[in-house]
């Protein structure tokens, strides 16, 4: 079993496969979308880094994958350059929106950053379930093997989230937090209409 399978990251509802369709015939949208999912997960980390100086292991762990983040974010900017495609304009993600809007309010301060662990956890889950999709469906081949590459490096990163938040709270509080996010995340999905030109 492959390690991005849904069953494996734990997604409760998978991807409506008009997606990938819709995707496949947006390749412009996509890829500039891609682009900027790519710099707001690199302020991500800058602000999880920012909000818990205190927390070495933060530090520790996320400061390279600002630098990764960063970095995939040139390599989509290289690939949209190299077939004449402009950035453009930065787009409002309503997904991530959605999921932010569930984050328990009142939360004592110690809570707050396992809650920011999950949410950046379940971003990370779901694009690299997006990724796979696009690494098995796109006809080009060079564009499969583009997007193989971000379906590993975003398992990875979903599982360090969650690697990151065992490491400041006990772990059966972690697994029941994200079993909270998993539920919430699928009825975020059911409300969002399949876009081709959204990576989310």
């Amino acid at each position: 079993m492959s390690t991005t399978d849904n069953s494996i990251l734990g997604l409760k509802m998978p991807t409506d496969p008009r997606w990938k369709d819709l995707a496949s015939v947006s390749l412009q949208e996509i890829l500039t979308d891609h682009a900027f999912c790519e710099q707001k997960a690199a302020t991500n980390c800058i602000t999880l880094i920012q909000r818990n100086p205190d927390k070495e292991e933060i530090v520790n762990v996320l400061a390279p994958i600002v630098t990764e983040e960063w970095g995939h974010f040139r390599m989509v900017w290289a690939e949209m350059k190299k077939r004449g495609f402009k950035l453009g304009k930065q787009r409002k993600n309503d997904y991530v929106n959605l999921l932010l809007q569930n984050e328990p309010k009142d939360l004592p301060n110690e809570d707050k950053l396992l809650h920011k662990l999950m949410i950046g956890a379940m971003i990370e889950a779901r694009s690299c379930e997006r990724f796979r999709l696009l690494s098995e469906g796109l006809e080009e081949a060079g564009l499969r093997k583009f997007y193989h590459k971000f379906m590993i490096s975003e398992a990875g990163h979903y599982r360090l989230f969650i690697d990151l938040a065992e490491r400041y709270y006990p772990v059966e509080k972690v697994r029941a937090t994200w079993q909270q996010w998993l539920d919430i995340e699928a009825h975020v999905l059911s409300m969002l209409v399949p876009r081709g030109d959204r990576m989310h």
